[in-house]
C-alpha cells in the first residue's frame, strides 16, 4: 500500500526521524493559513509547495515549487491543486492533484553548504535480507545515478539475527563523506529510519533527498513509503492512510469483493483460483499467442456471486477480447464456479467475447453439466494447453 509523502513523514517523525515540517491542505486559502502556522512554528520565511500524488518526479513535472511570500503560496497552490500532474512514474495520463503539502524551507544559508543524499531501506529478495541503499548523489533520479555512476550506489546488508549495528550506521555516514556533528546526526538518522521500516512492516522506505543542512543537521525532505498489505492487520491505524483516489478504480472495486486483481496491458482476461495457477495460466496464454489482460485470483473460497463479480470486473476492460476461466477444484468447488459463469451470462448484458472454461478437480463433472445444460456459448477444455490453444484461436 503506497501512502503520501506527508503521511510517510508523520510516521518517520513518530520514530524519531527529523523531517521537513509541513501541513497538508486542499485549498489555496488553507495553504496560506498553513504557511502562517509554519512561520510561527519554525520561523521559515519561504515555503515549498509540493503536490501529493503517489508518484516520483513531481518536481520535474511542475508539482514542487518554492514560494517566497504568502501571495505566492496562494498563487502556486492554486496552480498545482487540480492539475493533472505528469511524471515519468505516472505515465502520459498523469494523476490529478487533490492535496498539496505546504513545507518549511530547509535550505537556509549558513557557514557551510547544504548537501543532498539518497537513502532507502528495502528487502533484497536475492538474499532474503533487508538492505540500506544509499548514495552521496541525492535529490536526483536515483535510477540514472545507478546506471551512469554505479560506484556511487552503496548497500549495507542487515543480518536479521542481530539487526542494524552501530558500526554499519557509522560506515554509512563515512561513505557519505560526513564527519563531526553531521556524522553523529546521520548515525541517529539511520537507526531511526531503520526502526521505522521494521516497526511499520514496510516493504520500502525511500528518502530522496536526505538533507544535511548548513548547520549540520540531518533530516528527511521527502518520503516514499510502501506498507505491506498483508501486515495491515497489525496496524489498523495505517489502514486509514489508504487513498483510493490514487489507485486503479477497477482494482479498488475488486478488493471490495476479496478478489486479487491486477490490471495488465493484454487482451485475454483471466479468472483463476490460486496465485501459482494464475501465473502458469498467464504464461500459457503468452506462449499461445495471446497477452494476459489481468491477474485475477478468485481465491479458495469463491462462490457464484464472487465469480459473477469477477466477470463484471474483467469486462470493464475494453481491451479484453476473450476470457479464460481456469479452475482447479480443491477447496473451491467447480460447480460453484460454473454457477457463477451461468449467473454472469444471465445478469450481465452483452457479453460479446468468447469464454474458454477449464474445470478440473472437485465437482468438475457437475460443473460441466451446469454449463452444458445452460446453453451458453462456452468453449470447454480439459488440459491447460488445450485451453491456451483455444485462447490463441479465438484471439486470432
Amino acid at each position: 500500500m503506497n501512502i503520501h509523502e506527508y503521511q510517510g513523514k508523520k510516521i518517520l517523525k513518530s520514530f524519531g526521524v527529523r523531517i521537513q515540517e509541513g501541513i497538508v491542505v486542499a485549498t489555496p486559502e488553507k495553504a496560506v493559513d498553513a504557511a502562517k502556522e509554519l512561520q510561527k512554528q519554525t520561523g521559515t520565511g519561504w515555503w515549498v509547495i509540493k503536490a501529493q500524488i503517489h508518484a516520483g518526479g513531481r518536481g520535474k513535472g511542475g508539482g514542487v515549487k518554492l514560494a517566497k511570500s504568502l501571495n505566492e503560496v496562494k498563487t502556486i497552490a492554486d496552480q498545482i491543486l487540480g492539475m493533472q500532474l505528469v511524471t515519468h512514474q505516472t505515465g502520459p495520463e498523469g494523476k490529478k492533484v487533490n492535496k498539496v503539502l505546504i513545507a518549511q524551507d530547509v535550505y537556509y544559508p549558513g557557514e557551510s553548504e547544504t548537501k543532498e543524499y539518497y537513502m532507502g531501506v528495502l528487502l533484497d529478495r536475492a538474499t532474503g535480507r533487508n538492505i540500506i541503499m544509499y548514495s552521496p548523489e541525492g535529490g536526483v533520479d536515483i535510477e540514472g545515478v545507478a546506471e551512469n555512476t554505479p560506484e556511487l550506489i552503496f548497500k549495507e546488508e542487515i543480518d536479521p539475527k542481530v539487526g542494524l549495528q552501530g558500526f554499519q550506521a557509522r560506515k554509512i555516514a563515512f561513505n557519505l563523506g560526513l564527519s563531526g556533528a553531521a556524522m553523529k546526526d546521520m548515525v541517529k538518522f539511520v537507526f531511526a529510519l531503520y526502526a521505522a521500516y521494521e516497526g511499520t512492516d514496510a516493504t520500502m522506505f525511500e528518502i530522496n533527498p536526505v538533507l544535511k543542512t548548513s548547520d549540520h543537521k540531518i533530516l528527511a525532505v521527502d518520503s516514499k513509503v510502501n506498507l505491506d498489505d498483508n501486515a495491515l492487520f497489525r496496524h489498523p491505524d495505517y489502514k486509514e492512510l489508504r487513498d483510493i483516489t490514487e489507485e486503479d478504480p477497477i482494482e479498488v472495486e475488486a478488493r471490495r469483493f476479496d478478489l486479487n486483481y491486477v490490471k495488465l496491458d493484454g487482451n485475454v482476461g483471466c479468472m483463476v483460483n490460486g496465485a501459482g495457477l494464475a501465473m502458469a495460466t498467464m504464461d500459457m496464454i503468452k506462449m499461445s499467442g495471446g497477452d494476459p489482460a489481468n491477474f485475477l485470483d478468485v481465491g479458495g473460497t469463491a462462490n457464484a456471486k464472487r465469480v459473477e463479480e469477477a466477470f463484471r470486473i474483467i469486462l470493464k476492460d475494453p481491451n479484453v477480447k476473450a476470457i479464460l476461466v481456469n479452475i482447479f477444484g480443491g477447496i473451491v468447488r467447480c460447480d460453484r464456479v460454473a454457477q457463477g459463469i451461468v449467473d454472469a451470462y444471465q445478469n450481465i448484458d452483452n457479453i460479446n467475447v468468447p469464454i474458454i472454461v477449464r474445470l478440473q478437480g472437485t465437482n468438475a463433472v457437475e460443473g460441466k453439466e451446469l454449463i452444458d445444460k445452460s446453453g451458453l456459448k462456452v468453449f470447454s477444455a480439459i488440459a491447460l494447453q488445450d485451453a491456451a490453444n483455444l485462447v490463441g484461436e479465438v484471439v486470432k
